[in-house]
Parts: structure tokens; C-alpha cells; sequence
């Protein structure tokens, strides 16, 4: 049986048509994750690396598009890599560890753009983002954790791309 609160039309869960509906009609909630699915989502031996990246490229072009664009922080990240395997042993933070490296790129007219940020991030990491823009508890141990960076690094939230001061929008 699947769980009415994750499945659904009035779920939390939903398929990337009504993310783009959303987008469309101005309804897109302050936080959205998309996982690609199947031809999507670039997994090596299956999918393709072109049509997975052209979906992406399309998703972001949706949200530039938008009257959300303004206020947006897109984070492309991969899991197990993206099939770009690493040849880094992965550093040990904790008996977790932080895994393996894997490629994000962040898109947002608040990133300082132009540069190749080498500061260690996880991927708890957007959490802790989201937490912090959103004035949110850590949920866990990890996101709580001091050492763990927050991704604000990336960002200039003081000032957009066109030179204007978000501070006077009242974000």
C-alpha cells in the first residue's frame, strides 16, 4: 500500500510535470528537489550523458524564464558521482565519512560566479543552506555540525547579477 502522505496528487512527492506546472503558473514552493528519472538521469550503462544534461538545461532554462528566476539558488548535484568516478580517497570527518566527491554546479544570480570554489562541502550541506535561509533547526547531528560548511561561500546575497541591492526587495 503506498503512503497517502508521499504519493498522490496532495503530496509532498511529486513528478517533474508539476514542478514545470508550477513554475508556469507562479505556484513553485519555496523548496523543490528534482531526482531525473530513468533516460533522465545520466546513470553510466543506461542513460545519456547528453539527454540527461539537455533535461537539466531545460529545467533551468523553465526557472529563468520565470518570475522566480530573481530569488532563485538552483544546486545540480549527483549522486555516486554522476559516472565521473574519482581517483581522491575521500576525507574521514566522522565514521561516516563525507563520501565521495562528486560534481555540483550552482546557478543563481546571487553565486559570485566565474570560479572553481574548492572549499569541502557534503551533501548535508544544501540542507544546512536551507535550514539557514529558512531559519530552520539541524535536523540532525551532521547539518548541526559547525565544520560543516553551508554552501554560502558560493553566494553574494547583498547584491544580484544587474547590480541591484536585494536588501531593499525585503527578501
Amino acid at each position: 500500500t503506498l503512503n497517502p502522505a508521499t504519493t498522490g496528487p496532495g503530496a509532498h512527492l511529486q513528478d517533474e510535470v508539476g514542478f514545470l506546472s508550477d513554475v508556469q503558473h507562479g505556484t513553485l514552493p519555496a523548496v523543490s528537489f528534482i531526482k531525473p528519472l530513468g533516460p533522465d538521469n545520466e546513470h553510466p550503462g543506461y542513460a545519456s550523458l547528453l539527454r540527461g544534461q539537455q533535461h537539466v538545461a531545460d529545467l533551468v532554462n523553465a526557472v529563468k524564464a520565470s518570475r522566480f528566476w530573481k530569488n532563485t539558488v538552483i544546486i545540480v548535484t549527483y549522486d555516486e558521482n554522476g559516472g565521473r568516478w574519482d581517483h581522491v580517497t575521500p576525507p574521514m570527518v566522522d565514521s561516516w565519512g563525507v563520501g565521495t566527491r562528486v560534481p555540483t554546479i550552482v546557478i543563481s544570480p546571487f553565486t559570485r560566479g566565474g570560479n572553481v570554489d574548492g572549499t569541502q562541502l557534503e551533501t548535508v550541506s544544501i540542507l544546512k543552506l536551507i535550514e539557514r535561509r529558512y531559519h530552520l533547526a539541524p535536523l540532525s547531528a551532521r547539518d548541526a555540525n559547525p565544520a560543516v560548511n553551508d554552501l554560502t561561500q558560493v553566494f553574494d546575497f547583498a547584491h544580484d547579477k544587474e547590480g541591484h541591492d536585494s536588501r531593499d526587495s525585503g527578501e
